[in-house]
């Protein structure tokens, strides 16, 4: 069963979970950036953890004047930290949280899931200078975190 049909259990089809976990993600998102970005234009996307790209292309289909790129995996996004300042307008970056059952066989492979588990991100975000920290359940199973760079 798929992660989106798990999340939303009462969806006819996978398509239509995936419509509405995508969709929620998505709202939330763009309600953080109308109600933040001051009337700024959405141009550059980087989209991190992607795995195959799907949450890229979404992210590109609700904000079609951007150019939208991806990092396959987070390693990949060393190189964010040498992109001149205000070279991106958004970035979206996925953690995945599992199971017990699924957690504990992955954490023998996986030397920062105690961190990872334990980080109180909105917190974190507040302390590295993000401001209108705003984290919402965006379905049974999913949160969004969304934050904002200081100008």
């Amino acid at each position: 069963m798929s992660i989106a049909k798990r999340a939303i259990p009462e969806a006819t089809s996978i398509e239509q979970a995936n419509q509405i976990v995508r969709g929620s993600w998505l709202n939330a998102i763009e309600e953080h950036h109308l109600k933040y970005s001051g009337n700024c234009e959405i141009n550059d996307i980087l989209d991190i953890g992607c795995s195959v790209g799907v949450s890229t292309i979404y992210l590109a289909e609700k904000f079609p004047s951007a150019q939208a790129v991806d990092a396959l995996i987070p390693s990949q996004a060393n190189h964010v930290h040498r992109l001149p300042s205000d070279s991106l307008d958004l970035v979206s970056l996925a953690y995945v949280e599992l199971s017990p059952v699924l957690f504990t066989p992955m954490k023998s492979t996986e030397p920062f899931l105690d961190e990872y588990y334990m980080l109180d991100l909105e917190e974190t975000l507040k302390q590295v200078g993000f401001v209108n920290v705003c984290s919402i359940l965006t379905d049974p199973r999913h949160r969004t975190v969304t934050a904002t760079v200081p100008y």
